[in-house]
């Protein structure tokens, strides 16, 4: 049989420049292969998968509680979701509808990239801060911590950062003064893998949710995603990702997946259904 890339007049291209989502990511492995074969031989409740799915990211990661996506952008715009509502059902209803809601996400101007939109896409409104005199030549201060201290307020739902090798200021001083005022901190670390000690990195230093891709170096399929963190954090996530479909009265969902208030309220399909 002539290969499916043939049949669809699709070249296949040498790659010699990474996992990079335009070229289709990475090869999965035959391991993931086989399983997503099994997979599709049956029927499964999405929110048991998604409960044994979080267990598994959260051995591997350090974490609390984990989540699929469909994407590492995915993740931040569910992270950015978590953080605007956490478990108030009545502002999950409106999303991205932030009027009158706090809604302001602390960045650093250098940790601003077209993934931005992602976190917009919630409805969040990103307050950036600091100089970029090192990159510029201009002199050798970089972001100090009273400057993210100035820019928190009354409508500041998070911080997000960046992950990058030399990416300054550290995720600890960040991770410091965000925690200082109870708010979370967000890690794009879509392509921060390898190395493997990265799945436990970040988190170790402070972040309260972290989203890597799925489709790179994990090398699975290309459109999939993890996020990783707070399982409170998780819960306001994934209840804004599930079909929620379901009666109130009825639904019984898996020991653990959700926070307790989520159970009896929820919305309807959350923004992550989009």
């Amino acid at each position: 049989m002539s290969h499916i890339y043939d049949r669809l007049g699709v070249k296949r291209r040498i790659n010699g420049a990474g996992s990079l989502t335009r070229l289709g990511g990475s090869l999965m492995d035959e391991a993931v292969l086989a399983a997503m074969r099994q997979a599709a031989d049956a029927f499964v409740d999405i929110a048991e998968l998604q409960t044994a799915a979080g267990a598994v990211i959260a051995r591997h990661t350090g974490s609390e509680a984990g989540l699929v996506t469909s994407g590492a952008a995915a993740a931040l715009t569910l992270a950015a979701a978590a953080c605007l509502t956490r478990h108030d059902v009545a502002r999950m209803e409106r999303l991205p509808d932030t009027s009158g809601m706090a809604n302001e996400i602390v960045i650093h101007r250098l940790h601003r990239t077209g993934y931005d939109h992602a976190l917009r896409a919630a409805g969040a409104r990103l307050v950036e801060i600091g100089f970029n005199d090192r990159g510029t030549g201009a002199g050798v201060r970089g972001l100090e911590a009273w400057e993210i201290e100035a820019a928190i307020g009354p409508g500041t739902v998070a911080v997000a950062y960046t992950a990058s090798p030399a990416m300054q200021p550290p995720l600890a001083t960040v991770a410091e003064v965000a925690a200082r005022h109870g708010l979370p901190v967000i890690v794009d670390a879509a392509a921060q893998l390898p190395p493997k000690d990265n799945l436990r990195r970040f988190l170790a230093e402070g972040a309260s949710l972290v989203a890597f891709s799925g489709g790179k170096a994990i090398r699975g399929p290309q459109g999939t995603g993890i996020l990783c963190g707070r399982k409170d954090l998780i819960s306001a996530a994934l209840i804004q990702q599930l079909d929620m479909d379901v009666s109130p009265e009825t639904w019984n969902p898996p020991a653990g997946l959700l926070a307790p208030e989520l159970k009896a309220r929820f919305p309807h399909h959350g923004l992550g259904r989009g």
